[in-house]
């Protein structure tokens, strides 16, 4: 566990600003989740295989090189790069 405490120079109450940015932070993440698995929807329908499939078969070096299989890999990891943020911003406990 990491503990952060945070100090405001501001008589301003942070504890709501704070909530408020991971919210937002939050929502943005969960846009971009949105659009990285409609992309992803596209590539799987476009070669008729699931995600799962083409990096197995990629990983055994049965996918040729190409922008779209680049593209591809770049937004599986882009989706596992925002669930690892959302997890981790979803398991934030703001003290009293």
């Amino acid at each position: 566990m990491t503990v952060l405490t945070l100090v405001s120079d501001s008589d301003r109450e942070i504890k709501p600003l704070v909530q408020s940015a991971i919210d937002h932070e939050l929502r943005l993440l969960e846009a971009g989740v949105h659009k990285t698995e409609h992309n992803i929807k596209k590539f799987e329908d476009q070669y008729h295989f699931s995600t799962d499939e083409f990096i197995a078969r990629y990983e055994r070096n049965e996918i040729d090189e190409s922008l779209d299989a680049a593209e591809w890999i770049g937004e599986y990891r882009l989706l596992h790069r925002f669930h690892e943020k959302i997890s981790a911003l979803r398991g934030i406990r703001i003290a009293h």
